[in-house]
């Protein structure tokens, strides 16, 4: 099983409830799990599963024009999922910085040690903003 984590950048407003809707069709159907925090300006994902299945959804998020500038942070075999289901975690205005860093550390608890840090940098980074 691969395991692929990214980042990207926003190109404008992010409709996240839409982008939600259409990954959890897309991820259902191609038997895919993981997770995607977006603050409104950058992207972070891990998605895991079959090879071939990642890699398609890589490709088509790649080609995706909401965003820009992805880089893959890590690209992983896996013995088993770390992410049981796919989930959307997302900060806006007035959300309590130290509640939200509690939400994605339960997130991510059963993820690699190197994910945990990944996500956890991330949210501690963009906690204030």
């Amino acid at each position: 099983m691969l395991q692929i984590v990214y980042i990207s950048t926003a190109t404008g407003t992010v409709d996240t409830a839409a982008i939600l809707t259409t990954s959890r069709r897309n991820n259902a159907r191609d038997g895919l799990t993981g997770l995607l925090y977006t603050n409104g300006k950058r992207f972070l994902q891990v998605l895991e599963g079959d090879i071939a299945n990642v890699e398609r959804a890589l490709g088509r998020i790649d080609a995706d024009p909401r965003h820009r500038a992805m880089v893959v942070l890590s690209s992983r075999d896996v013995n088993a999922r770390e992410f049981g289901g796919w989930a959307m975690a997302e900060r806006v205005a007035g959300d309590d910085g130290d509640a939200f860093v509690a939400r994605v550390r339960a997130l991510v608890a059963q993820a690699s040690p190197s994910v945990r840090a990944t996500f956890d940098g991330f949210v501690q980074l963009h906690r204030a903003a």
